[in-house]
């Protein structure tokens, strides 16, 4: 202890029979009034696989989540590390959060020391990283027919950022997609909403439409929580997300539901309006799995795309697939409408061939020589840059000479 902070310490070992009765555990740090921060740290060995994550709740509710992307973090009244929210340090039990994912069969112990800071001057906070410069061109947007009153976007509606384990800032990321020709992407980093806040500016900054998301995200599976309605408590069941969701305004979708070991195991009373149906990790396109998926679960589901973009190398880009939403305007809520809609196609890239649905029909654009398949397989060929097809009942898709995917529409 010194002047300046009041440190408490918690040790010990967290064992398989501490994850069997939860998934999630607390240590209480007391703080008194007139507190101006609170900061943290997780040492434990990673040896044998170990995986522990790390939040934060005080008195009043939740205050930041990184999983295991850190092992430390600082919360002030006007800043705070990624992940975490800023804001009033009340007086009262904080607690400590730890997420025991992965422990070896001899448990893992851990250190964890909380430290009470009494002035702002010793939060030891990095600066906040400089904006960087709106990109001098973009892309020209594409122009697809649309009904009147309407345009169709181009987006990616699963991207991280430093709020979580991604490695660009907001405004890194929106830059990037801007380069990428991408009309708007939803910002969904795993279990917080620290990010929520910078969004506007950047959007404003960088020509680009950002929504506000959450992945809520758990050992059973990953849900996409699009639109600006608050914080989605991760240690809930999924019907608790998809209610608290629909209460809110917005729309829940479940990610990547056929992806290894973070593939979508959970039960659920009821689906939710979205699903992941193009993922990154689609990486045939012959592959029917994700379509067989879709049909296996709900084939109301309404169809969207994601990058899953975390860093270069690990995922696709944004915009990689691509989901287009036919939408009123360029404002968060005109994607979310469009999405709630259904009005809605997937591309394997923002410039490559689109299939999407006008006027009662089937509209393949820059699909000159591709297949068209319907519920019942291979149906016509595109013979045209542009070309207008019957537009019967259920998903259709567009199709290369191997028999891959390259663009489909419910």
């Amino acid at each position: 202890m010194d002047s300046m902070t009041d440190s408490t310490r918690h040790a010990g070992r967290w064992t398989l029979e501490d994850r069997f009765a939860s998934a999630w555990h607390y240590l209480p740090v007391e703080v008194g009034t007139g507190a101006a921060g609170l900061r943290v740290e997780l040492e434990y060995d990673r040896a044998g696989g170990a995986v522990l994550d790390l939040g934060c709740l005080a008195p009043a509710g939740f205050r930041g989540w990184s999983g295991g992307a850190r092992g430390s973090f600082v919360i002030g009244r006007d800043a705070a590390t990624p992940g975490y929210l800023p804001g009033e340090i009340e007086a009262g039990t904080w607690q400590v959060a730890i997420g025991v994912h992965r422990v070896p069969p001899d448990g893992v112990p851990y250190l964890v020391t909380a430290e009470v800071i009494q002035s702002g001057a010793d939060l030891r906070l990095p600066p906040a990283a400089a904006a960087p410069p709106a990109p001098a061109s973009r892309p020209q947007q594409r122009a697809l027919p649309a009904s009147e009153g309407r345009r169709w976007l181009a987006g990616d509606l699963h991207t991280h950022t430093v709020h979580s384990d991604g490695v660009l800032t907001v405004s890194e990321l929106a830059v990037l997609a801007v380069e990428r020709g991408l009309d708007f992407i939803a910002i969904t980093d795993h279990n917080t909403i620290s990010h929520h806040s910078e969004l506007p500016a950047a959007a404003s900054r960088y020509g680009i439409t950002l929504v506000p998301g959450q992945e809520v995200t758990t050992d059973y599976g990953h849900a996409g929580a699009l639109g600006d309605i608050g914080w989605v408590d991760f240690r809930g069941q999924p019907d608790d997300w998809l209610d608290a969701t629909e209460a809110a305004g917005g729309l829940l979708s479940v990610n990547h539901p056929f992806a290894g070991e973070v593939s979508w195991v959970h039960p659920m009373r009821r689906r939710p309006p979205l699903l992941e149906v193009w993922h990154w990790s689609w990486l045939d396109p012959r592959w029917t799995t994700p379509l067989s998926w879709w049909q296996a679960w709900d084939p109301a589901a309404i169809p969207v795309g994601g990058s899953d973009w975390h860093r270069s190398g690990s995922d696709a880009p944004p915009g990689r697939p691509t989901t287009w939403v036919q939408c009123t305007g360029t404002e968060p809520g005109d994607v979310v409408d469009g999405l709630r809609a259904g009005l809605v196609a997937i591309s394997a890239e923002r410039d490559g061939p689109v299939l999407l649905r006008h006027d009662g029909d089937l509209v393949a654009a820059g699909a000159d020589g591709l297949i068209l398949a319907g519920p019942q397989g291979p149906c016509a060929r595109v013979r045209t840059d542009l070309a207008r097809l019957p537009g019967t009942a259920g998903p259709h898709r567009l199709l290369d000479a191997s028999g891959g995917t390259v663009a489909l529409t419910p």
